[in-house]
Order: structure tokens, then C-alpha cells, then sequence
């Protein structure tokens, strides 16, 4: 049983759901997902490099490379063939919507993680030693 994917972080949902190209007959659909489109936002239009935007999304940079190619082929499958671009689905989380929680994970809170009374390190006094 292969290992769950892990999600990857995106900025914000995209303004539009999808294309549909101009005069063309109804020859398919392509999926584009959050991901996917986030990858070709970060790159070609902010212009981050991918080390940066592997980092930005939580995923290594080779796995950022796949994403990216992935993404590029579906973006240009759908032009090419004139077929409607469908931007949904993914693996995702949204990171900074929720604050105070960490990617919205709520990574880095509870015993032990250096905040409350938990056996963690930590500047916080603790009951044990009053």
C-alpha cells in the first residue's frame, strides 16, 4: 500500500475555476489541480526559482519538479487540443489561513512542543519545579 501524499501548501484558490477557449467545439476537458496551478504561479509569474518555491509549498524540489512538469504539460495539452482547462482538485491545504496554528496543522502547539507544561524546552516554568 503505497504511502499518503502529503499536502502541499498554496497561497490562495485561484480567482477563475477554468478556460474555454474561444469558438472551439466541446473536444474534452483537462484538470488542472491547486497544486498544479500554484507550481506555474510561483514560477512563471511571481519567478521564483523551484528550491524556493519547493520550500513555499512543503515538498522536496525534485517533487516540486514533477508538480511543475505536470502542470506544464496539462496547460499545454489544453491549448494545443483546444480542450477547456478545468482548474480544481489537488492535495492541498491553504497555509496562513488560520493564525496561530502553523500552516493551519496546528503544528507546534500542545505538551511538549515548548509551549504549556509539557516535558518540552521551553522558557515557561514549570509545576514540577515550584
Amino acid at each position: 500500500m503505497p504511502r499518503p501524499k502529503r499536502p502541499r501548501y498554496i497561497v490562495e484558490r485561484p480567482v477563475t475555476r477554468g478556460f474555454i477557449p474561444d469558438g472551439a467545439p466541446n473536444a474534452g476537458v483537462v484538470i488542472l489541480s491547486l497544486e498544479e496551478f500554484e507550481a506555474i504561479r510561483v514560477i512563471d509569474f511571481e519567478g521564483m526559482d523551484q528550491s524556493q518555491a519547493a520550500t513555499m509549498m512543503n515538498v522536496s524540489r525534485q517533487t516540486f519538479g514533477r508538480i511543475l512538469k505536470s502542470a506544464r504539460f496539462n496547460l499545454s495539452k489544453a491549448l494545443v487540443t483546444r480542450q477547456r482547462l478545468k482548474i480544481e482538485g489537488g492535495c492541498y491545504e491553504m497555509s496562513g489561513q488560520r493564525p496561530g496554528r502553523g500552516h493551519g496543522r496546528g503544528k507546534g502547539q500542545g505538551r511538549g512542543r515548548g509551549r504549556g507544561l509539557g516535558s518540552g524546552k521551553g522558557n515557561g516554568s514549570r509545576r514540577n519545579n515550584m
